[in-house]
């Protein structure tokens, strides 16, 4: 394999995290691994409601780490809480700075909207639903005009290279086949921020290259992942037969929309006391229970938003336009997604994963913020949070002020992933570890993705299977439900304070093995 030493630091991924980081590390040199055009194909582009920040008076840091607490249903980490939603307005303010045109009130203050779970609006936004969006387009601008920060588009991280615990490189390969030439790009530090899993799943809000390979390349070199089996299914993904799912997003319910059925019930009144506005693992539920029995569940925008959907909400009037719906006369399909992956490779509290050399930040890592069911919109919040942390904690070790830019030049005959087995994967995951999980479910899908695995040629694929793996692993060992991990066979959470679950690849494998010994051979 050719090797190319280089001492800039290597940021994998090209999302909100990514960017963030590159322009906090300046002046130090960094190289970005992007899949695709910087703005294309990440999550954060897509992310709707905004990022959740206590911006009013009668707010504050401590009520809003207080609701993420509550959402997180036991595992989320105190520390991390406090800490996050305590710099959520500074970063607020210098996304402001960096040009991003939040929405403001008259007298100069932010437009806020309130999200499930949350005590307050508090989700700072852009023109309604542009959030993310116009967020990466301040941050790109920024990022092009930063002579430190040199972007490889086109190209993508697909296996680490380690030597005694700590990461030596990363396998680069053309993003638009898995080569079977690859280049080792050997950097001085390296920071992965290449979003998370919800592609896994047949039914996703995600980017369709957001499956998972971030996390599975770091599990396959051995990194420590935590809590896998807390995946966050959006409740309001539209029902249109659309891959990825458009998302109807939580704000649209903050502005007073309901949850019908197809006789009209709102049925969000009977489950809980906040109704449409209750966590999203309570409403995801809800919404498949709704679909299981046939009832067609469906977002009703007519009455609370009316016209202004149009103007309010951009995105998802374009949505429905493309799939011949009305939102001003008629109520909007919808079904649960895979949205957030929870978990990923676990952190410390400076962003360093157990491999040596390795910070994460964003949708692969697992900072203990979220717990097991993440409150709306802070997603963007804690990669901003871990984005700077990280950045700070790569200059301490790193202060090269200049390196030559790259050159890449790729040789070898490309091989595309095995369709096929990604759409068996992508079912399993949907059919077996979704919404609600049972333990012959979750024996099925460990089998079937060790079957898949021992096929697998590409390395696309093999960090698929090891992030779906570890998920469905830990699902399975987690015997208990416990927010967005619902086990019809264990209904109810374990008594006490929570537990976060911690697991490698190899202890994953191990369990998949059993499991699937006692499958072949009940007896």
């Amino acid at each position: 394999m050719q090797e190319i030493k280089t001492d800039r630091v290597v940021i994998v991924g090209a999302g909100l995290g990514a960017l963030y980081a590159a322009l906090k590390l300046a002046p130090t040199p960094v190289v970005m691994i992007s899949p695709e055009p910087l703005g294309e194909g990440a999550s954060s582009a897509w992310a709707q409601g905004g990022v959740a920040a206590a911006m009013a008076d009668q707010d504050s840091p401590e009520s809003h780490a207080e609701d993420t607490l509550s959402a997180g249903a036991g595992t989320v980490d105190a520390d991390v809480a406090r800490m996050v939603t305590r710099e959520a307005r500074d970063h607020i303010l210098d996304l402001t700075t960096l040009g991003t045109p939040f929405d403001r009130t008259e007298d100069g203050g932010y437009v806020l909207s309130r999200e499930a779970a949350h005590s307050y609006a508090r989700v700072v936004r852009v023109k309604g639903d542009q959030a993310g969006a116009e967020i990466m387009a301040a941050l790109i601008e920024e990022v092009r005009e930063t002579p430190s920060i040199q972007v490889l588009e086109g190209t993508m991280a697909v296996s680490l290279d380690t030597e005694g615990g700590a990461v030596t490189g990363v396998a680069i390969t053309q993003s638009d086949a898995d080569c079977s030439v690859s280049i080792m790009l050997r950097g001085s530090a390296y920071l992965l921020a290449g979003g998370g899993s919800g592609g896994l799943y047949a039914l996703t809000t995600n980017p369709h290259r957001i499956r998972g390979q971030v996390i599975g390349m770091a599990a396959r070199a051995g990194a420590v992942i935590a809590d896998a089996e807390f995946v966050q299914f959006h409740p309001t993904a539209m029902d249109v037969g659309e891959d990825p799912a458009p998302l109807a997003t939580e704000a649209l319910r903050g502005e007073g929309a309901t949850l019908i059925n197809e006789d009209g019930e709102r049925f969000m009144l009977s489950v809980h006391p906040d109704a449409e506005l209750a966590p999203r693992d309570i409403v995801a539920r809800a919404v498949f229970a709704q679909h299981q029995a046939g009832n067609r569940p469906m977002l009703d925008t007519r009455e609370a938003i009316g016209a202004e959907i149009i103007d309010l909400f951009p995105s998802v009037a374009e949505y429905c336009a493309r799939n011949g719906i009305d939102p001003v006369r008629q109520p909007i399909p919808v079904a649960p997604a895979a949205h957030y992956h929870m978990g990923g490779i676990a952190t410390d509290a400076e962003g360093r994963a157990s491999l040596g050399n390795l910070w994460v930040c964003g949708e692969a890592s697992s900072t203990g913020l979220h717990g097991s069911n993440r409150l709306a919109s802070n997603g963007l919040l804690e990669a901003l949070v871990y984005a700077r942390i990280c950045a700070e904690g790569i200059k301490v070790q790193r202060v090269e002020t200049q390196a030559a830019e790259i050159n890449m030049d790729f040789k070898g005959t490309a091989k595309a992933p095995e369709a096929d087995d990604v759409t068996r994967l992508r079912s399993t995951m949907s059919n077996n570890v979704g919404v609600i999980r049972d333990a012959k479910g979750l024996a099925e899908a460990l089998n079937t993705l060790q079957e898949i695995e021992a096929n697998a040629q590409s390395e696309s694929l093999l960090n698929m299977c090891a992030t779906a793996t570890l998920v469905a692993a830990c699902a399975f060992v987690r015997e208990e439900s416990r927010g967005a991990h619902a086990r019809s066979d264990f209904p109810d959470p374990m008594p006490g304070p929570g537990k976060r679950s911690k697991m490698t690849l190899s202890e994953a494998r191990a369990i998949r093995a059993r499991v699937t010994a006692k499958t072949e051979d009940p007896l």
